[in-house]
């Protein structure tokens, strides 16, 4: 890919490149995340190339974002997707608007996470659009990162530039936001409803906890990072789920009398969907076609060097890494319609013993690269599966989707992450019964 740079697509490696020793550190792409303030470049825990840095600033926070600990903050989720449902019925159930379902999935996936963050919606849903351009300054964001990664150095000159700052979008609304929240939280916590802990609330407590390593601007950094990391991700499987869903009416027609059997409350608990086999094939088929990332996660070889299987060698130095895109393709390990969307190759086939589907479903786990791997896996996965497992059963027991136009592709553009656009569709209620 460059005079120093290697694409690798043999899915064995992942465990090697992406390992939780963390031996194969992290190259300067991801120095553009860095942030420059009063004249000193510094580090976040995704940007930084450093493990000592990484296991440092995480350390406090680890827990918080451990399945138990997401599930704990699950009340706060329902109330953001019983808005979404809300706003969904007053502007376009059984009205003859048509929706783009990819902007208000975007506005319920950065609203939640305000929710399970402040305990408040940003306000997404409510107004129906961006608010202080905060969506579309991460949008030229991911846009500036996408190009600037590939020639780390010219950061420096634009926007680390400590004479005269030249780009890209600042993130100061969000921060500014996130900094308002926390203040008003501390001025108010004597009136503050400690009976169902936010994100703030646990960050807050870090200062305590941890005093040498948290103090007000970290916790704004741990803000900044849910805030911007947590949303867009979320909202690309989101659509994607529905988009694919919408072209195979097939899968659709299975995903809706496994939810209609289910009879589940509305909204959906996690606990009531996390087992449904099918919504958890469709899950994870969705984020094997469409992965959020779609470019390479690069590392850097060690003093060892890395032999590859075919028996070549790469010298260390050398920048290698994986695109989710590429290894999820692989007929290999996924079959020869590896380009199609089929959820049932995540189940067990009726002439498939047990022990053949066990190996084959390891095989595949084992090349799914949706939430990167190793060390320094994303730290949010498990907040983004509650997410989708909850929101897509909640909507498909409620209501029917379709595609205002059926044979209209999505617009996607690949900036890191891989956003989509223009998928519009009608929405009416749901009836078992006829369904």
């Amino acid at each position: 890919m460059g005079p120093n740079f290697i694409s690798l697509t043999d899915p064995r490696l992942i465990k090697t490149i992406y390992s939780t020793r963390g031996n194969y550190a992290k190259s300067d792409f991801y120095s553009v995340n860095d942030v420059l303030q009063d004249g000193h470049i510094i580090q976040n825990v995704f940007s930084t190339r450093s493990n000592a840095f990484h296991a440092k600033y995480m350390r406090p926070i680890q827990k918080l974002y451990s399945m138990s600990g997401i599930l704990s903050l699950e009340p706060l989720a329902d109330t953001t997707i019983s808005i979404f449902c809300r706003r969904l019925e007053e502007l376009f159930v059984d009205r003859p608007n048509t929706c783009d379902i990819g902007d208000w999935l975007l506005y319920y996936a950065w609203d939640v996470v305000g929710e399970v963050t402040f305990s408040q919606p940003i306000g997404f849903l409510e107004e129906g659009t961006d608010i202080n351009d905060m969506l579309v300054t991460a949008e030229k964001a991911l846009d500036y990162f996408a190009v600037i990664t590939q020639m780390p150095k010219l950061d420096h000159l634009l926007d680390k530039n400590p004479l005269y700052r030249l780009g890209p979008p600042s993130f100061g609304a969000a921060a500014g936001y996130c900094a308002q929240r926390m203040m008003e939280r501390i001025q108010h916590a004597d009136t503050h409803n400690h009976s169902q802990p936010d994100f703030l609330d646990h960050f807050l407590e870090m200062k305590k906890t941890y005093p040498d390593v948290v103090d007000n601007k970290q916790v704004i950094g741990y803000l900044l990072i849910n805030i911007l990391a947590g949303a867009d991700t979320t909202a690309i499987t989101l659509r994607a789920i529905i988009y694919y869903l919408l072209k195979n009416p097939s899968a659709m027609a299975k995903l809706y009398a496994e939810l209609d059997a289910a009879n589940l409350p509305l909204p959906a608990s996690y606990d009531s969907v996390r087992n449904l086999p099918y919504l958890s094939a469709v899950l994870r088929e969705a984020m094997r076609m469409h992965p959020a990332v779609g470019m390479i996660m690069e590392r850097i070889v060690p003093s060892g060097g890395l032999a590859l299987p075919d028996g070549r060698f790469v010298a260390p130095g050398t920048i290698v890494g994986m695109n989710p895109w590429v290894v999820h393709r692989n007929q290999e390990i996924f079959g020869a319609d590896a380009d199609r969307f089929n959820p049932d190759r995540w189940l067990k086939g009726e002439d498939e013993d047990e022990e053949t589907y066990r190996e084959r479903l390891k095989r595949m786990k084992d090349a799914d690269l949706t939430f990167g791997a190793g060390n320094r896996v994303c730290l949010g996965q498990n907040l983004a599966l509650m997410e989708c497992n909850k929101v897509v059963a909640t909507l498909f027991s409620r209501y029917n989707f379709g595609l205002e136009d059926p044979k209209r592709e999505w617009n996607i553009q690949n900036s890191w992450f891989v956003r989509q656009t223009d998928i519009r569709i009608r929405i009416t209620r749901h009836n078992k019964a006829t369904a």
